[in-house]
């Protein structure tokens, strides 16, 4: 029997923890956690709507440079999570599509990138 594999939590390096936790939240992700553990290390987990896996940020997480982070997220329709990046005031790609799913992209304040691919394949993303 294969054991299962989840992923659960993906850090992603920046240069100023309440910016981009205020970013993060303000294009819908839960801060699940903001914890000063001692002077050097700060963790801060945010998770995305209907995810199973987070995203931490914070001091002390990471030794990845700032912006050089790519992370991919599978959603229902990639026109209404374009829609509500735009609203939040995220500069986001036009709708792509492809053979493979519809994507839009943006990045964060840091430059760290995110592709939002929905699929006919995975309705529910």
């Amino acid at each position: 029997m294969t054991a299962t594999w989840k992923i659960e939590l993906i850090p992603v390096p920046v240069t100023d923890v309440d910016r981009a936790k205020e970013f993060y939240e303000r294009i819908g992700f839960n801060a699940d956690h903001d914890h000063q553990v001692h002077d050097k290390l700060r963790f801060v987990q945010l998770t995305p709507p209907g995810s199973a896996c987070s995203i931490v940020l914070g001091d002390g997480i990471t030794e990845k440079a700032p912006g050089t982070q790519e992370i991919q997220v599978v959603v229902a329709d990639a026109h209404a999570a374009r829609r509500q990046l735009v609203e939040a005031g995220v500069e986001a790609s036009d709708v792509d599509v492809q053979a493979w799913g519809t994507f839009v992209y943006f990045r964060d304040p840091d430059g760290n990138s995110w592709s939002l691919q929905a699929m006919d394949t995975r309705p529910n993303g």
